[in-house]
């Protein structure tokens, strides 16, 4: 198996195991691509030559045994049949066998002709049993077959997500992806992804670029959810089938396959196959997503601990010194024998650093640990944890700074610029649609009714208050 291009195949198992796993994949991978196997001219000789070997066994038995027991020599002519050619050669032994019984074991001898009753009575019934035995050695076959192919389709399942399994990020799950689907169909392969309008993650070859109408109509499958393309609707002007990737209510990604020749890239029977390495796909997409938002959190967590001990730190340092110089500042004005303007202006001047000091330290360690309960809504900015009513509700990074920045300042009207540059920095101020977004998805996941919020609050063209009880 190739392994996408510019990252090293990881030696996670030794090599003899893993060429056997890849051995056992090109294996399934055959079978499930392979149409059944029609039966040709073998399968019908056979069944003759199978009719043939059974008279000659039973002309060399009838002169000891007698004819009553031959008919049962050609039964495993015509089990035989069914089970290695198929239905039509087992019928095709099962007419033969009643023909070569009438013809050599029944008077007249050596003609169809049958005088005795009972003569008649054993080639029908032969006819029938053979017949019946035919068709249930056939369905056993075909539901061999079929068994065969639901473990070559489980083989190629497990073989995808165990690849899959070892990625960290979406761009290693889309080549893995296309990598993997474009084999097994052998069709080329691109992964889609992005709102409103996707962009290429990967393809299979690296070369392939989307004209505008494969561009939109990937869109257009991204948007609908529902697979479009070539083979799948009766007129259609692009050579891609494209194929949606959901997760749950959303689709978050779509696939496109295409071939050279121009033939639809998914076979009829292969449908539902494409879309169990799909659903694959979406779980690792889905892992990846929540993987990164997981590192993200941390992060984010371990800088608000750096910045609260930061802070806390300058506190303790500061305010003893900025106190010890109102306390000189008070007895200079006591004794009288200071100038009195530059008392005065040390004394505003320490004033105003020390309320410059409370500002920037907005919440002390102790105050920190407190939680705050806002209609139903517990924030634990200590933890990191946001419950409703009980129950632990998962928020985005940026929906948590947003959350947690309000939290900080109960009551108090935040500016649309002092949020946006907490949550997504300095360079991103104007962009207020950003926190709208984050606002509304806040509302949804807190409010007890989001389309009238109680818990936050917006004060038209100014920002948002959080009302804490």
């Amino acid at each position: 198996m190739r392994s996408p291009p510019g990252r090293p195949i990881r030696e996670t198992q030794p090599l003899d195991w893993r060429r056997g796993r890849d051995h056992i994949d090109r294996m399934a991978r055959s079978r499930l691509s392979a149409p059944p196997v029609a039966p040709g001219a073998a399968g019908y000789v056979g069944a003759v030559v199978l009719v043939a070997l059974s008279s000659a066994a039973g002309l060399l038995l009838a002169p000891r045994w007698g004819n009553s027991a031959v008919d049962l020599l050609y039964l495993p002519a015509v089990l035989a049949a069914g089970v290695f050619a198929g239905f039509g050669p087992a019928v095709l032994a099962a007419i033969l066998s009643a023909a070569a019984y009438n013809y050599l074991f029944t008077a007249p001898y050596h003609t169809f002709r049958i005088h005795s009753p009972a003569d008649i009575v054993t080639v029908v019934v032969l006819f029938l049993v053979a017949l019946v035995t035919s068709q249930l050695a056939a369905s056993l076959r075909k539901e061999a077959r079929l068994a065969q192919a639901h473990a070559a389709r489980n083989a190629t399942i497990a073989g995808l997500a165990r690849r899959l399994l070892s990625c960290t990020s979406e761009l290693e799950v889309a080549k893995v992806s296309v990598d993997e689907i474009g084999e097994l169909f052998g069709a080329n392969t691109v992964l889609l992804a992005g709102h409103p309008a996707p962009q290429l993650i990967a393809a299979r070859p690296v070369t392939i670029a989307l004209n505008p109408s494969d561009a939109g109509m990937a869109a257009a499958v991204l948007e609908s959810g529902q697979a479009m393309g070539r083979g799948l609707n009766r007129v259609s002007t692009v050579e891609w089938q494209f194929r949606p990737v959901s997760s749950e209510d959303r689709v978050i990604a779509v696939v496109g396959l295409a071939r050279d020749d121009g033939v639809p890239p998914v076979g009829e029977g292969q449908s539902p196959l494409l879309q169990s390495l799909l659903d694959q796909i979406a779980l690792a997409l889905e892992r990846t997503r929540l993987e990164e938002e997981a590192r993200g959190f941390e992060a984010l967590r371990e800088r608000d601990r750096l910045r609260a001990a930061l802070l806390a730190s300058i506190g303790q340092d500061i305010r003893p010194r900025l106190a010890a110089i109102g306390e000189a500042v008070g007895g200079l004005r006591r004794g009288g024998t200071a100038d009195k303007a530059l008392v005065s202006t040390i004394q505003a001047e320490t004033g105003q650093l020390d309320r410059y000091l409370s500002n920037l330290i907005e919440l002390e360690p102790e105050s920190e640990q407190k939680p705050i309960h806002a209609g139903g809504v517990t924030i634990d900015l200590f933890q990191r944890t946001i419950s409703r009513d009980g129950r632990d509700v998962h928020l985005t990074p940026k929906e948590y700074a947003v959350l947690a920045e309000l939290a900080k300042h109960p009551g108090r009207v935040l500016s649309h610029e002092h949020l946006l540059r907490t949550a997504w920095g300095p360079a991103q101020e104007r962009q207020t649609e950003y926190l709208r977004v984050a606002v509304r998805a806040l509302r949804q996941k807190l409010e007890r009714n989001p389309a009238r919020p109680e818990l936050i609050l917006n004060e038209p063209a100014v920002g948002y208050r959080l009302m804490a009880g």
